[in-house]
């Protein structure tokens, strides 16, 4: 007996279960392509003329009043008084919003690329653009296209997942050497010794792999490398 296909659960399963049979398939691959591809060119026409950004990610489950949000919050704001950045994160709660807020308060701009989640919904109110993205992917090259340094504060399975992004980009020199921050010795500690315990030891990066980032408790310290970092891309762009 043929049992009937079950509609999918979201648009994802819809594409990554689409030969599984008791999955209805609802779009054709070129549709799918061309959501895709309208996507990106939706991102890429509302960010055109984001300059000296720089991406904060970090945990959307950090409050406000956290000592995690509040560095967040003036990190960003000297970003963008001191070094002139906008601020770019995924536009929700949490780290993102302090970091969104922040660069408000310095007098910067504040980007949101904002993620559809069936659990976190709308951007953090903190945001002069901000941009809907239904893939990971299509919004994690929006994050690489327009930004010049990542910040990591500490988070979750999504800030390690773009954090890892950005680093095998760098690593296999599919991107220049941006600046990758990790900011929270305490917070962070442990993964890079875990890095170069195994990682290093095992022979599974190259030498010189796990010096792709800094690790930093000093915010002057990020300001001063993003800042050199911006200064750079006005010097690529002829500016």
């Amino acid at each position: 007996m043929t049992s009937t296909p079950r509609r999918p659960a979201s648009p994802d399963e819809e594409i990554l279960s689409a030969e599984w049979p008791d999955v209805r398939t609802e779009l054709t691959d070129p549709e799918r392509v061309e959501r895709i591809g309208a996507e990106l060119t939706r991102a890429f026409d509302a960010l055109r003329d984001v300059r000296d950004g720089i991406t904060v990610f970090g945990s959307a489950r950090t409050g406000p009043g956290s000592p995690e949000y509040e560095a967040a919050r003036e990190l960003a704001r000297r970003l963008a008084a001191d070094a002139g950045a906008t601020v770019i994160t995924g536009g929700g709660p949490g780290v993102m919003e302090a970091a969104n807020r922040g660069a408000r308060e310095g007098g910067g701009r504040a980007v949101g690329l904002l993620i559809d989640l069936p659990f976190e919904t709308g951007s953090n109110g903190y945001l002069d653009v901000e941009v809907p993205f239904h893939y990971f992917f299509t919004r994690k090259v929006s994050f690489v296209r327009y930004s010049n340094a990542f910040v990591a504060m500490p988070g979750g399975y999504g800030t390690l997942d773009e954090l890892f992004e950005v680093l095998c980009l760098v690593q296999t020199k599919k991107i220049r050497r941006y600046p990758v921050v990790l900011y929270g010795t305490a917070f962070w500690g442990g993964l890079v010794a875990w890095l170069r315990e195994r990682l290093l030891a095992d022979g599974l990066i190259s030498p010189g792999d796990e010096d792709l980032f800094v690790v930093t408790d000093d915010m002057e310290e990020i300001v001063a490398i993003c800042a050199d970092a911006c200064r750079r891309q006005h010097g690529y762009l002829g500016d």
